[in-house]
């Protein structure tokens, strides 16, 4: 159901069939639909732009292309995140120029693994810490964050003195599974395990939930891809990250 109270159809490609498969589409048509803006006949849905930056096509139709084109006009800014090896990852908006197209692996994980180390006291972020997690994303860069991405949590946070200096929370949300996202550290306290302590604590909570956990990371950044697997992730699937010119 959508903000307005009124259903959202599937028009799923009939091989892809995994809930995480379209990740995008899946979680904006489901269970963070009240955070969309769509098309009249919802062929096409994007996010809330003050939230984030995904906007999906239900399928490779031309009608909808066509309505897919329509909001990523009417809401620049935009990109789409489709498995690399689906069919969807060519259905783009017509006569918008691609800013870039990146290459990225979506992991999964069901259980964590065993940690000896010590714990480090967090606290849930609040509307109040809003300009500061944007502010620590704006300068780590962990993926798209805007304004209101908060709103998608709830988000956890080290402070020091005051200052926010390391956070993690959620993102998408499908059948069965919650996304891992917005994980950074400012620069000036890397190297502590902060990253690997908040995930740690949200994972732990998606999987309190009887939900696994999930995320999207850059395909070329080994180390960061290997620092997730230390948390228990495995990668599932190839996709691609295609961010439209504004």
């Amino acid at each position: 159901m959508t903000a307005d109270g009124a259903a959202i159809p599937h028009y799923i490609a009939s091989n892809m069939t995994h809930p995480l498969d379209r990740a995008v589409w899946n979680a904006l048509t489901t269970r963070l639909s009240s955070f969309t803006t769509r098309d009249s006949d919802a062929r096409a849905v994007r996010i809330d732009p003050e939230i984030g930056v995904f906007v999906s096509a239900a399928d490779g139709s031309p009608e909808s292309r066509a309505r897919l084109t329509e909001l990523a006009r009417r809401h620049p800014g935009a990109s789409l995140v489709e498995r690399a090896d689906g069919p969807m990852v060519d259905v783009l908006p017509e006569g918008i120029a691609i800013r870039d197209r990146i290459a990225l692996v979506q992991m999964t994980a069901t259980e964590l693994t065993p940690s000896s180390a010590p714990e480090i006291a967090f606290q849930t972020l609040t509307e109040a810490d809003a300009p500061a997690m944007l502010a620590l994303a704006t300068l780590t860069r962990p993926g798209p964050f805007r304004s209101r991405t908060r709103e998608l949590g709830p988000f956890v946070g080290i402070k020091q003195d005051g200052e926010l200096i390391a956070m993690a929370g959620r993102r998408l949300r499908v059948g069965g599974f919650t996304e891992l996202s917005g994980v950074c550290t400012h620069p000036d306290h890397r190297g502590r395990g902060y990253a690997a302590a908040l995930s740690r604590v949200v994972v732990g909570e998606i999987h309190a939930t009887g939900e696994a956990a999930f995320l999207h990371a850059f395909a070329d950044h080994d180390a960061t891809i290997a620092f997730y697997r230390t948390l228990g992730f495995e990668i599932r699937a190839p996709m691609t990250y295609t961010i439209l010119e504004s």
